[in-house]
Order: structure tokens, then sequence, then C-alpha cells
């Protein structure tokens, strides 16, 4: 049931840690029958996902994995050849150029959901559990970024073992590809799609502008007479990045996402199912959020402490991290030693 009076002001991040936990422990209190029992039978009431629902999602990942392949060979390396970048740059633009086509199209996809029809998910973020009932109807729109998204991120899996550059925060990109599937699957499954469209609003932008800056860094790396240019691309896409990182990911997700999930969601549908299993998702997922802003603010702090001169990504092996360690070359031309 909508809410009357308009949209719930946003909350502040006292009011979310104050209100998600009370409601927490409130549900704790109040579940007489936790347990693996009572989640095989909710498992049962209120998993919908047909067999062909996974197969088109399995052929979906193997599609993106062949697309990425025909690109990466016919389009990406010849233009690296063709624009002449350096060695190192060439053998990771397609990786860059990939995800920088893949996340335009899908975040831009989520801005139209969200600005351009009539879902109110954004301006009122409690709503994305009005009117929820088990096993309702997904509408094909949203259908078609979750078959998007979810393929997208089983094919990522593979990508971040075989086909990526291996950085220092590898393993933890595997955990979050992994926790990301997971909570699309599942997510589509009980019918949450509705706050699934703001998550994915939310974390894609920063990648969008994190692979333009890359792509521009190794433009520039080539010289000649469009350096500046890719200069000026870069440094902007850097600064971008940066901000929406912070801003669409450590604040509008915790208290748009996180407050409503947490919080809302037990007003709407008090006795809603699996509300520990999907926050416990969306809290893991912040907190590789606030891990990898570490990674920003380090990188902010070399810039101004003069360390570094140049925009360059430090997840990055460095050639002397890898001095002395045994090295398994990559297809893209890249090295990486794998260490779980």
């Amino acid at each position: 049931m909508a809410a009357a009076g308009g949209p719930e002001p946003m909350p502040s991040y006292a009011q979310l840690v104050q209100r998600g936990w009370g409601s927490a422990r409130a549900a704790a209190r109040g579940c007489a029958d936790c347990g693996w029992g009572l989640a095989r039978r909710r498992l049962a009431e209120h998993a919908h996902l047909a067999p062909p629902e996974l197969l088109l999602l399995a052929l979906g990942a193997l599609g993106w994995t062949a697309l990425r392949a025909g690109l990466s060979a016919r389009l990406f390396r010849p233009l690296a050849t063709r624009c002449h970048l350096q060695p190192k740059d060439a053998a990771k633009m397609p990786e860059s150029a990939w995800k920088f086509l893949f996340y335009s199209c899908c975040w831009c996809y989520s801005a139209y959901l969200l600005f351009c029809t009539d879902y109110p998910f954004f301006h009122d973020p409690p709503s994305v559990f009005y009117d929820w009932t088990p096993g309702m109807a997904v509408p094909r729109d949203i259908a078609f970024i979750y078959l998007l998204q979810g393929s997208f991120y089983g094919h990522s899996i593979y990508a971040t073992l075989y086909m990526d550059a291996w950085r220092k925060d590898s393993v933890v990109m595997l955990v979050h590809h992994v926790v990301t599937s997971v909570l699309i699957v599942s997510s589509y499954a009980f019918r949450y799609h509705n706050v699934g469209v703001l998550v994915l609003f939310l974390h894609d932008v920063s990648d969008v502008l994190l692979e333009f800056t890359k792509l521009n860094i190794y433009f520039k790396a080539r010289g000649g007479p469009w350096r500046r240019l890719h200069a000026a691309l870069a440094d902007l896409g850097c600064l971008g990045f940066c901000f929406s990182w912070f801003w669409f990911r450590l604040y509008w997700f915790p208290l748009k996402v996180l407050y409503a999930t947490c919080h809302s969601s037990l007003v709407s549908v008090p006795d809603i199912p699996f509300y520990f299993f999907f926050n416990a998702l969306l809290l893991l997922l912040t907190a590789m959020n606030v891990y990898w802003f570490l990674y920003i603010v380090a990188f902010a702090a070399k810039v101004l402490t003069g360390q570094l001169r140049e925009l360059k990504d430090v997840r990055e092996y460095e050639p002397a991290d890898a001095a002395g360690k045994a090295e398994k070359p990559l297809r893209n031309g890249l090295v990486k030693d794998k260490r779980f």
C-alpha cells in the first residue's frame, strides 16, 4: 500500500542505523520458528524461477562471453593496433572498452526505467515494497534488465578468472560478482525486482566512469595531437568517478536501498520472506563498496602528496610487485599470479 502524503523524506545515516537496527531486532524477536525448516518452506512457497528462465540466463552468460571474445578479436584489438597504443595499454584496452560499452548501455536503460517511466522507486524508495505479493508478475521492461545483468555477472565470474587482468582486488571482485549474481537471481525469484533496478542504477554509473577514464589514459599515453584532449577527459572522468562512487554507492545506496530493505520492507510487508538473507547480502555489498573506496582514498592521497603524477589504476600490479613470482600469461597478454 502506498504511503499517504507523498514520498517519505530520505533519512540520515543516524536514522538508517537506528530504524534499521530496530526493525531487524524486532524481526528477530518476532521469529518464533526461524531455522532451516522455515527457510525450506518459504523457499518452496515464495521462489518463482522456472527452468526455462535459468536456461536463458545460462545461455546469456555464454553469449556475453562469445560476444566479448568476438569484439575483442575483431574490433578492440585491431583498433588498439591502428591507434598505436603502447603494448601494455593495447593489452588492457579491450577489457575496458567491453565494460564501458556494456555498463553504459545498461546504466542508460536503468536510468530510463527510473526517470522516464511511471516507476517511483528513485524518488520514493520505500515504494519498491508497496503492493508486494508472493509470485507477483515481473514487468517485461524490468525482466529484460534482469536478464541482461544476471547473465552478464554470470559471464563476469568466468571473465575475472580467465579473461580480465589480475589485480590486487581480483579476489574481492570475484566475491562481488558471486554476491551480485546471487542477489540478482534470488531477488527475481522472490519478486524483489523493484529494489533490484535501483541497486543496479546506483552501481553501474561508477563503472562507466572508471572504464571511460582508463580508456582515455591509454589513448593519452600514445602521445600525438589528441594527447591534451584525452588527458583532460581522463581528469574529468577520474573526478566524476570519485564523486559518483561516494555519492551513489556510499550516500544514496545506504540511505535509499538499505533503509528501504532494512526498515521500510517490514512496514509494508511485516512478515516479508528472507529478510535477513537479502539484507546480509546487501550489507556485504556495502562493505565491498567501502573496501574499494579505500583504494580511491589511497589514490587521492598519492596525488595530493606528489607520489603519483600520472593517473593510473592503483589496483594493478607493478612489474616490481611480480618480481620473483611464478606468473601465468593471460590471453589478453597480461600476467597474473593467482593466490586464493
